[in-house]
């Protein structure tokens, strides 16, 4: 259970300097395609996350059904909040891009 907060600190700097450089030039975003990835891929990733946290929530849950010393009731309990949360938000996600595809496919042309 190891957040990378060094990580996430450097991505969420990373994140800062695409938006003050958006701010000031539209279009560099972009043209940009080294700073980051298409929104399939995020997408893609995302879920992959989601995955892994489903799966690492069902091994802990495993192990301590199983009797292992090693896995206490607590770390079970916040790996099945941590995936509960992280599949509430792609499932809100997901709505909002249903909405969206919806709202287009009225639009008319």
């Amino acid at each position: 259970m190891n957040i990378a907060a060094n990580n996430l600190y450097s991505e969420l700097q990373s994140m800062s300097q695409q938006a003050v450089k958006f701010e000031s030039d539209p279009t560099a975003l972009a043209t940009n395609k080294a700073s980051g990835a298409n929104f399939g891929d995020m997408l893609q990733q995302a879920i992959d996350n989601v995955n892994g946290l489903q799966q690492n929530t069902s091994a802990l849950r495993t192990s301590f059904d199983q009797g292992d010393r090693s896995v206490s009731l607590s770390d079970v309990m916040i790996a099945s909040q941590k995936s509960s949360v992280a599949f509430d938000a792609t499932v809100q996600v997901r709505n909002k891009l249903v909405e969206s595809y919806k709202e287009i496919m009225s639009m008319p042309v």
